[in-house]
């Protein structure tokens, strides 16, 4: 950024002038604008793909009547409707993007030196980022999603259901309170993880209204995206700028741990009161169908088994930025399930693969968003920082705009505008599925709840209201300490 040479000159002008200098700047943000709309679309694209697979049955089953189908033979499939089912994968979309980058950007520095050249400074610019963070969310969510580990926090976060008696609403407040204040410990993408599959157990298999099952979702990425704020070690928006600006865990826990905690809180009591007839319609389905039905108790675990799988989540945890030890410590945890695999409910790792998939998408796009992004940033005041990083995290994930505000000591010359720019970008994290990287997770793991998907304007809708109150508690109480 500093070759630009534009320092001081007004935004307009220093905008203009990178796109004059480098064009590619804007191709890159149009095909990052196109994977965003993408990921709007997706919920379309996922009807369209069930309709697709409809008529495709529809077919087989007139041919079948016809005796025009062959016997013995499998019935073959809907390739529309299995490359439309792909295409409306939100943890896809960025990763397929990148194809249409790549060739952009090969065709574009392709110059005097042909296309070799222009390939060249393709592989150049990804050898130069890092992929640790969608390996790490991949290894972490396989971890976290394994029985032992989530029978161990289920019976945790039973005691603290135990206090409103294990209704639904008790094991929604419990989940959506002590699970994302774990990721100050065990890493966001573990606590979503968990987060996740706790509620898809104990809450939206009960089949809440549609308003309250996107109401949690969104409740559940706010508070996620805030829970990380008690340490300085654990979320990726504070891990990219503790060391620079010198924030401790003392630090993190009294300017933005408390006010996080206070929001979590807040948001949760809020949307209680807000859905407290329809907890009331779940918690006497949920008596009657235990008067119905008796099923037996899960299997304990041995001790040794579930101790082995924490600490595996904790070397991978301490291992974060290791990628060697991260892959080397995942294979031996394969291993070991394996050889207890009767004591395991089976390893699906689609799902973490996905997700990996999707963060490896937007490291690539992302590190090409930044001749924008800074000086955006830096022409705001601290209010103004504050909506703008919460307002960009929208469109970015919020551990590159608070990297990108570090690389410029003008837009955080001071502690005010510093905790303005991180307030801003965990507020913002929980309102869009690319906004925080535990995000795409918990959509995995949550959107079969939800018919044809995830809508972008559902989840929105769903994070809006605690997003506001925690804004107002990292304002209000951050600004006493």
């Amino acid at each position: 950024m500093e070759n630009y040479h534009d320092a001081g000159a007004p935004l307009t002008q220093q905008l203009s002038g990178r796109l004059a200098r480098e064009p590619f700047n804007g191709v890159a943000t149009l095909i990052f604008a196109l994977a965003i709309a993408h990921t709007l679309a997706a919920t379309k694209i996922q009807r369209f793909a069930h309709r697709a697979a409809q008529a495709h049955a529809e077919h087989l089953a007139a041919l079948r009547q016809q005796g025009k189908l062959p016997e013995g033979r499998s019935e073959p499939v809907s390739f529309s409707a299995t490359v439309l089912h792909f295409l409306g994968e939100v943890e896809a979309i960025f990763g397929l993007w990148v194809v249409p980058l790549m060739f952009a950007m090969t065709l574009s520095f392709s110059g005097h030196g042909g296309l070799g050249a222009g390939w060249a400074q393709t592989t150049s610019y990804l050898s130069s980022l890092s992929f640790d963070e969608p390996l790490f969310v991949v290894i972490i969510m396989g971890v976290a999603s394994t029985r032992p580990v989530v029978q161990l926090a289920e019976a945790i976060l039973r005691q603290v259901a135990r206090l409103g008696g294990e209704t639904p609403a008790a094991w929604w407040a419990a989940i959506l309170t002590v699970a994302p204040l774990l990721g100050s410990l065990i890493t966001e993408p573990a606590a979503m993880t968990i987060a996740a599959l706790l509620l898809g157990r104990q809450f939206y298999a009960l089949k809440p209204a549609s308003r309250l099952r996107y109401a949690t979702l969104g409740l559940l990425f706010v508070n996620v995206s805030v829970g990380g704020t008690l340490t300085h070690f654990a979320a990726p928006p504070v891990l990219m700028v503790a060391s620079k600006w010198g924030w401790t865990t003392p630090y993190m826990l009294t300017h933005f741990g408390l006010p996080a905690v206070a929001g979590i809180v807040v948001s949760n009591l809020f949307y209680f009161v807000i859905f407290r007839g329809e907890f009331a319609q779940l918690a006497r389905a949920t008596e009657e169908k235990q008067t119905r039905e008796s099923l037996p108790p899960e299997q304990a675990l041995p001790v040794w088994v579930t101790a082995t799988h924490v600490l595996a989540l904790a070397w991978t945890v301490a291992n974060l930025h290791h990628p060697p030890l991260l892959v080397g410590g995942f294979l031996f945890f394969l291993a070991f399930t394996q050889a207890t695999a009767h004591h395991q409910s089976g390893l699906n790792l689609r799902g973490p693969l996905m997700v990996g998939f999707f963060l490896a998408g937007l490291v690539v796009h992302g590190g090409l968003q930044s001749w924008w992004i800074q000086p955006v940033l830096g022409s705001l005041n601290e209010f103004a920082l504050f909506l703008g990083a919460a307002f960009l995290t929208s469109f970015n994930d919020n551990a590159a705009i608070t990297y990108l505000a570090s690389q410029a000591p003008s837009v955080v010359a001071t502690k005010a505008m510093q905790h303005a720019v991180m307030e801003g970008a965990v507020t913002g994290g929980g309102l869009t599925v690319i906004a925080n990287a535990p995000n795409p997770a918990g959509q995995t793991i949550l959107g079969k709840h939800f018919e044809n998907g995830i809508s972008p304007l559902g989840l929105l809708a769903g994070a809006a209201l605690p997003t506001v109150i925690v804004g107002v508690c990292f304002r209000v109480l951050g600004n006493l300490f």
